[in-house]
């Protein structure tokens, strides 16, 4: 960014962000001292920004001010949100609920200048807790053991206060909560025609681009047209089918089906506080959060990112340690992905579907509030995290900022088909998927 560009970026979210993902740390935090001073009327001394691989969409970090009061802070940006959002950043509506979560010192919620100011802490994220102990190095009073606990009991909690707080809701008090913006809308552009994809889907997979893997190259076109067979299984639609069915079984209209709950939305572990004194995980960043949160969209950005993401192929994809395999035939791409859940994060998914989605679906289920599409519905969700949370295209000459390699694109990219298609034989999303179905009187969470 040059010097007349930097002056003439706006001091707001989007122009900070900008900065920042164009390796000019120096203006960023020059634009966000005067976002500061602007909002809160006092100035900042020193800003560092955040360093880590899980803040796709967000910017955080630490600052401090001129009393020497210092603070980490964050906050999240996204297209069109002046067109989309009515509020940011809610998170008394959790804490009235009966979540744990950590409350900033100061927050701003106006659409484009959303940012949270919260007093500095020496506890670690469980992003990083987790990922240390996937690599058999935890962090002092945070092994698996010790994770795993912590998890239980919050996705224990959160299944409770979602049943508690749950109502019927109409199709405009779906559309009006923020967390359409992590699916719907990242799938439409506004004043397109309604089933029309747009946003962000038709971005990253536009049909003239070039998607290149491990022995072999293909453009967008290609790419969303071809059938899978993943490690010998046939799964029965396109990335395409995948996209559409998206698009209809993620409207906010639909989703109001299955009723509204108090949901963050966006728990993922970057967004979670874990204290190895008490064994316990405290929410932060509800950027997202709501009263009127589909209840089948309530827990998915949770359930994909905290274990399907995992490991290393999204948010570390230059260590991802495998590397998968592709041959194009007839139009099908046989993959073989070499991927497995790390075993901290395979009974993360017994836990959450026998403590969380399994209660939760029970209880829609006596409510009249279960739809009859609502394993569709929850592919849809799985299979927009990956697709859509970033650029699955790998970095080349002409996609110079993505962060994926040839082998975590394909690794993505075969996970999402995966979550989205139905597959010949079962594998690790249809077995969870009938472990969490209330109509199945044993379920098998050993198997998941």
């Amino acid at each position: 960014m040059s010097p007349e560009a930097a002056s003439n970026t706006p001091v707001n979210a989007a122009g900070i962000l900008a900065a920042a993902r164009s390796g000019n740390p120096a203006v960023a935090a020059d634009l966000l001292s005067r976002m500061i001073a602007e909002e809160f009327g006092f100035h900042i001394t020193d800003v560092t920004l955040g360093a880590d691989d899980y803040s796709l969409n967000s910017v955080n970090g630490f600052m401090t001010r001129d009393t020497g009061e210092r603070f980490f802070f964050k906050f999240h940006h996204e297209e069109n949100e002046d067109s989309v959002l009515q509020e940011f950043y809610r998170g008394e509506i959790l804490l009235e609920a009966g979540f744990p979560v950590d409350m900033p010192t100061h927050v701003c919620r106006r659409v484009g200048r959303q940012i949270l100011l919260y007093p500095l802490k020496t506890i670690p994220k469980l992003a990083d807790a987790a990922r240390a102990a996937d690599g058999d190095t935890p962090l002092p009073g945070a092994d698996a053991p010790a994770l795993r606990h912590a998890q239980q009991d919050l996705d224990a909690l959160s299944a409770t206060l979602y049943l508690r707080s749950w109502h019927p809701i109409t199709g405009q008090q779906s559309a009006d909560e923020p967390i359409h913006q992590l699916f719907h809308h990242r799938l439409t552009t506004p004043d397109q025609p309604p089933g029309t994809l747009g946003s962000r889907a038709t971005k990253f997979f536009a049909p003239e681009r070039t998607f290149t893997f491990p022995d072999a190259t293909l453009t967008g076109h290609e790419l969303l047209e071809l059938h899978w067979v993943i490690d010998g299984i046939r799964y029965d639609r396109t990335l395409k089918d995948c996209f559409y069915n998206t698009l209809k079984n993620l409207s906010p209209e639909a989703l109001a089906q299955s009723g509204g709950v108090v949901a963050h939305g966006d728990a993922h572990n970057a967004n979670v506080w874990f204290n190895p004194d008490t064994t316990s995980l405290t929410l932060f960043d509800p950027a997202f959060a709501g009263r009127h949160i589909p209840a089948l969209l309530a827990e998915i950005k949770t359930t994909f990112h905290n274990i399907f993401a995992h490991a290393d192929w999204l948010y570390h994809s230059a260590e991802l340690k495998t590397r998968p395999e592709i041959r194009i035939s007839n139009g099908t791409a046989f993959v073989t992905t070499n991927w497995s859940l790390p075993p901290l994060r395979r009974a993360f998914l017994q836990d959450k579907a026998r403590l969380l989605w399994r209660p939760l679906l029970a209880g829609l289920a006596q409510r009249d509030a279960l739809p009859d599409n609502w394993r569709e519905t929850l592919r849809s969700g799985l299979f927009c995290c990956p697709t859509l949370v970033m650029d699955l295209c790998a970095r080349s000459d002409e996609n110079p900022k993505s962060r994926h390699t040839p082998a975590s694109s394909l690794t993505g990219l075969a996970i999402a088909l995966m979550c989205g298609a139905e597959p010949e034989s079962a594998d690790v999303i249809s077995r969870f998927l009938g472990a969490i179905d209330p109509s199945n009187t044993m379920p098998e969470w050993n198997d998941l």
